[in-house]
């Protein structure tokens, strides 16, 4: 059986919430319980739970992921696909404004594609040798510890 890592990280590629899904899952339908599961400690007061900005490719680009993500005032850094600006052009002034893209920071979202190909070079994961999902998740799990420890041991 194929199972699927799905990941929010920081801007640092350091992971945040991590999920484990069968493999034919889509990618999209996975971002608002990922984003549920977002706890981000501070040194005083509550966790924060929203993120300034969500980047994503053109895969989660949907009316309801960005409608949730503009009701929790979060910037959505996501490119529209070339066959939703046809659907939306062709329904004229119905169909809504353009979706607005800053490309300088979706330039950043080369951080998400490297810390999944990092990912990747556990072969472990790469080739799902595990027979249990909960061993599959230890392994990301641990992965994410060890990343969050080198960039802790980094620090000045």
């Amino acid at each position: 059986m194929s199972t699927k890592i799905h990941q929010l990280v920081d801007g640092a590629g350091l992971p945040l919430v991590s999920l484990i899904t069968p493999g034919q899952a889509g990618d999209s339908p996975m971002l608002l319980p990922l984003l549920e599961q977002l706890r981000v400690t501070r040194p005083a007061g509550r966790p924060r739970t929203r993120p300034e900005a969500v980047l994503g490719d053109k895969a989660y680009s949907s009316r309801a992921i960005r409608t949730h993500l503009r009701s929790r005032r979060i910037r959505a850094v996501i490119p529209e696909p070339a066959d939703q600006r046809g659907h939306r052009r062709r329904r004229g002034p119905r169909g809504g404004r353009p979706v607005g893209l800053d490309a300088d920071a979706y330039k950043g979202r080369n951080v998400i594609e490297r810390q999944y190909a990092h990912l990747k070079q556990w072969r472990g994961l790469a080739t799902r040798y595990d027979k249990y999902a909960i061993v599959y998740r230890a392994a990301v799990v641990l992965n994410a510890v060890l990343a969050w420890s080198k960039r802790l041991s980094d620090m000045p």
